[in-house]
C-alpha cells in the first residue's frame, strides 16, 4: 500500500475527520451520551431497554418511506468512503468489492457469521444478565406487510455502511498515513464498538471483538464482500428473527 506523502497527510487527516464527523464517528459520540444518560437513571441497565428499528411515522406508507430513506442514507455513507478511495486511485478490487470470487466470498461470509453470531448471542445474554447491557429490541416496527422487507434492507444498509467505512475506508487510510497494521485494526474496532455504546458495555465489547475479527480477516484476505455479507446475515437474523418471535417467547427481553 502506497504511503501518503508527508506534505499531503494533513489533508487526508482532515478528510477522515470530516467523513466520520458526519457518519459513524458522530454516531459514536451520540451513543456515549445515551449510555451516560442510561447510567444516570435510577433503574439498572438491564431493566432498561433500547430499540434499534422503530416506527418513524404514524401513517403506514409514510413510515415505509422513512425506513427506506434511512437505508438510502446508509448506502450513501458507504458510497462516500468508496468515492474518496476511488479519487485517490484505489479501485473496488483493491479492497475486495469486485465480483471475481463469489463462491469463496460466500463461504467466508458464512464462516464469519457463525464465528461471530453464535458466541455473540451468548455474550449479549450474559452481559444483560450481569447488568452490563440494556435489553436490546432489534425491531419495534408494527406488523405491516412491508416490515420484513424493510428490516432486510436495513440490515444490508447497516452492513454496507459499517464495513465499507470502518474497514475498507478507515483501515486503508490509516495505513496510508503510516499507522501500523494492528494499530489501525484496533482503532477501527474501537470505533465500531463506540457507536454501539447505546446498548451498554456489552454492546461495546461485543462489537469491538467483531471489529477485530472482521478487520483481521480483511487485512489477511483483502476481501470486503465476506464482511458485508456476514454482517447482513447477522442483522437479518437479529432484526427479522426478533420481530417474528417478539411476544411469543418468554426468554426475549
Amino acid at each position: 500500500m502506497t504511503l501518503i506523502p508527508a506534505e499531503e497527510k494533513r489533508g487526508y487527516q482532515l478528510e477522515l475527520l470530516i467523513v466520520f464527523s458526519m457518519t459513524l464517528g458522530l454516531s459514536g459520540l451520540r451513543s456515549l451520551v445515551r449510555l451516560i444518560d442510561s447510567l444516570l437513571q435510577p433503574t439498572p441497565l438491564n431493566q432498561q431497554s433500547v430499540a434499534i428499528n422503530v416506527p418513524q411515522a404514524r401513517a403506514d406508507l409514510l413510515d415505509l418511506v422513512a425506513q427506506l430513506l434511512g437505508v438510502l442514507q446508509l448506502a450513501a455513507w458507504g458510497g462516500i468512503g468508496l468515492y474518496l478511495l476511488w479519487r485517490t486511485g484505489i479501485k473496488l478490487r483493491v479492497i475486495g468489492l469486485d465480483g471475481t470470487r463469489k463462491l469463496a466470498d460466500s463461504l467466508g461470509a458464512l464462516g464469519l457469521a457463525a464465528i461471530i453470531g453464535i458466541p455473540g448471542l451468548a455474550f449479549y445474554f450474559a452481559a444483560w444478565a450481569l447488568g452490563l447491557n440494556l435489553a436490546v429490541q432489534p425491531s419495534t416496527l408494527d406488523d405491516q406487510w412491508w416490515m420484513s422487507v424493510a428490516l432486510i434492507l436495513a440490515a444490508a444498509g447497516n452492513a454496507w455502511a459499517e464495513e465499507v467505512l470502518v474497514v475498507g475506508y478507515l483501515i486503508t487510510r490509516l495505513q496510508q498515513l503510516g499507522w501500523r497494521q494492528y494499530t489501525a485494526l484496533f482503532a477501527a474496532a474501537v470505533l465500531r464498538g463506540s457507536y454501539h455504546l447505546y446498548q451498554g458495555f456489552g454492546g461495546f465489547v461485543g462489537n469491538l471483538v467483531m471489529g477485530l475479527v472482521f478487520g483481521f480477516y480483511w487485512q489477511r484476505t483483502k476481501r470486503l464482500w465476506p464482511l458485508v455479507i456476514a454482517h447482513t446475515i447477522l442483522d437479518v437474523v437479529a432484526f427479522v428473527g426478533y420481530a417474528m418471535l417478539r411476544g411469543k417467547v418468554s426468554w426475549l427481553p
